[in-house]
């Protein structure tokens, strides 16, 4: 198969909102139908892959070449491994918290990936990105063209919303250069109120779609602990057949958009008509979190442009921390 007829996308949303069980258990569902997928795991937590593999966290691209000295001296089936269904799985890392350029890991891996033939016989290719962040090295997978579809997962709680009209801002931010699109909200169900009529509200407001509402059921949460997808612990459960959904509306999706984010009031204006916000005092509390998300990513831009220069130029070496 050809790059050109691969498909290429990403799942962002909030930390702690489920983005990795729900691209996990997607994803499975759409290997269940013949297709042939790749993840390739953007968090330095290395645990995009877990369910897949049935491990606590895979080897990442970056631990082993600090182990070997440099990227160039791995070999690609020491770090794509194929797990639940034949899906192929890949996990980037990251340095020690605190410590250098987290988005390099990015970088690196998935340079080595395609100049090593690991796009090759893949229909998907799937991002697993940390967080909310959608600057810096961690942009990586938009700024550079590589991702084509994003899936914001979010839920009808206030700061999984914040979240998704920021990764929209990070979307358009590059939607113009490098041709990426949003191709809708995946709703991970909180049991908020009035929860499917404002995700759906919401992605009206950001000129996307509300794709799928996944609904809450405890059996994700019994499937994890024992480290599976719900396609592989319960296939015949109700919850399997909503990922199964879920992954129809991905493969045949053709509603991809240059996202509209929303300015500050309009969302609290949206959040006060659904009665998620109740007062000036907690709006006022939404209009800081916001400014300090918007200086925080401005600091963590520069810091990690700095690096990424750096590393486009060759000025950075990946060496093996000292062991005390």
């Amino acid at each position: 198969m050809s790059d050109e007829k691969i498909r290429q996308i990403a799942f962002y949303g909030k930390g702690g909102i489920g983005k990795s069980t729900t691209s996990q258990n997607t994803l499975a569902a759409m290997a269940e139908v013949g297709q042939r997928i790749l993840i390739v795991g953007c968090d330095p937590k290395a645990d995009s892959t877990r369910l897949i593999l049935h491990c606590k966290a895979q080897t990442t691209v970056l631990h082993l070449a600090a182990e070997r000295g440099a990227v160039e001296d791995l070999e690609l089936e020491e770090v794509v491994i194929e797990g639940f269904r034949g899906i192929r799985c890949v996990e980037s890392g990251g340095p020690e918290p605190g410590v250098g350029c987290a988005g390099r890991g990015i970088i690196t891996a998935i340079n080595f990936l395609e100049e090593n033939g690991a796009y090759q016989n893949v229909d998907f290719v799937s991002y697993d990105v940390l967080g909310d962040v959608v600057c810096g090295g961690f942009a990586m997978p938009i700024r550079e063209g590589k991702a084509q579809e994003i899936y914001i997962v979010t839920s009808g709680e206030m700061m999984a919303m914040f979240a998704a009209n920021n990764i929209a801002r990070g979307v358009l931010k590059y939607a113009h250069t490098g041709g990426v699109r949003l191709g809708g909200l995946i709703c991970n169900s909180r049991k908020t109120d009035r929860e499917d009529e404002l995700i759906t509200t919401l992605a009206s407001r950001l000129s996307t779609q509300m794709i799928h509402f996944v609904p809450r059921d405890n059996i994700v949460q019994h499937a994890e602990l024992r480290r599976m997808t719900v396609n592989e612990y319960a296939p015949d459960s109700n919850q399997a057949n909503e990922y199964r959904t879920l992954a129809d509306k991905i493969i045949n999706n053709t509603n991809l958009a240059v996202p509209t984010p929303i300015e500050m009031d309009e969302l609290e204006e949206l959040l006060i008509e659904f009665g998620i916000l109740e007062s000036e005092e907690n709006a006022a509390k939404l209009t800081a979190t916001a400014q300090a998300q918007e200086e925080k990513e401005k600091r963590q831009e520069d810091a990690e442009g700095e690096a990424l220069e750096a590393l486009a130029k060759g000025n950075v070496k990946i060496v093996a921390s000292e062991k005390k």
